[in-house]
């Protein structure tokens, strides 16, 4: 069994410590350190888990940790737990610079330690069940919209809602970037609330991202399309469409939907399959995956380098956007 504490208990927080406690089997929660003493002093009392005075005290006690303080301080709580070989499970975005992400790289290498990055996307039922499906996609549409909410405002909404789209798309299209362009507003707060970006990969893909978190209703889908196919994931609502095409053989069944490409070519059955799809908490599975990758010794699924490419790309269309913004 894993010893493990949580470094920030925040609204996230909250979520990760008592998930950790549902997982006895895995993890011994030996206890958390926050900043804010109100509110360690209330999780304290409501989760009945030691409150910790210092970061340093909790990462001598633990095996592992779980990270989900604000961005700004990832950087100072990873290197302090790396430096001691610590195995680490850090909310995304991995840190608040790019400077900073590559020392984390260099620490966790040189640890040699499990490091787990929180896109927790990847284990979203609806994406899992998708993976099958997927072959070499060249055309890529996502819209993760968003109201109003002013947590997270703190940063650009590419790190805070789009980059969760960027890291899956990186994870399916397996593919150098060639191009990004972007084009995005600030209308609420001092960085962009809605942006637009294009990334175009070197095997041909171009993928169209498109984040907003000023929206009236709450969306997150991604589409897929390929070779006589498109897979739709509704991220939110968990589930999954897969349309896909077969030449027709002979004479068609007088039910099947039947598309005619014309007289020299072969006509096509379309095939539409609504997978069924197991609930599952997201977060939950993220962190059983992290306790398998350290007691297995094997790669995080979800792994340090992957958390850097996500960041790369996102501050790269920071970038773009910046400069029409004259930033």
């Amino acid at each position: 069994m894993l010893k493990i504490g949580v470094l920030g208990v925040g609204h996230l927080g909250k979520i990760h410590l008592g998930l950790l406690l549902q997982l006895p089997e895995l993890f011994e929660v030996v206890g958390f350190y926050d900043a804010d003493q109100i509110n360690a002093s209330q999780v304290e009392t409501k989760f009945n888990v030691k409150s910790y005075d210092n970061i340093a005290d909790l990462i001598s006690a633990v095996d592992c940790l779980d990270i989900v303080t604000p961005t700004i301080n990832h950087f100072l709580s990873a290197s302090q737990a790396l430096r001691n070989r610590k195995h680490i499970f850090i909310e995304k975005p991995l840190s608040e610079t790019m400077e900073e992400a590559k020392i984390l790289v260099q620490l966790a290498n040189e640890a040699d330690v499990v490091v787990q990055v929180g896109h927790v996307e990847r284990f979203n039922p609806a994406f899992q069940a998708a993976l099958p499906y997927l072959n070499q996609p060249m055309f890529i549409e996502t819209h993760r919209l968003a109201q109003f909410n002013p947590r997270g405002t703190d940063v650009p909404v590419v790190l805070d809602l789009m980059i969760h789209d960027i890291d899956a798309i990186l994870s399916v299209v397996k593919s150098n970037v060639k191009k990004i362009a972007a084009s995005g507003v600030a209308i609420v707060s001092d960085s962009h609330d809605i942006t637009n970006a294009r990334i175009e990969f070197e095997n041909g893909c171009v993928a169209n991202l498109t984040a907003s978190r000023i929206s009236l209703k709450n969306m997150r889908k991604s589409r897929f399309f390929q070779k006589d196919a498109y897979v739709g994931i509704d991220f939110l609502n968990k589930t999954l469409e897969v349309v896909s095409m077969q030449d027709v053989h002979g004479e068609p069944d007088p039910f099947d939907l039947i598309m005619d490409l014309g007289e020299d070519k072969a006509k096509k059955k379309i095939l539409i399959d609504k997978p069924e799809l197991e609930p599952t908490n997201a977060i939950l599975e993220e962190l059983k995956s992290f306790a398998h990758a350290i007691n297995n010794n094997l790669p995080a699924k979800v792994s340090i380098e992957d958390g850097f490419s996500a960041m790369d790309v996102a501050y790269k269309i920071i970038e773009k956007l910046n400069e029409k913004s004259g930033i």
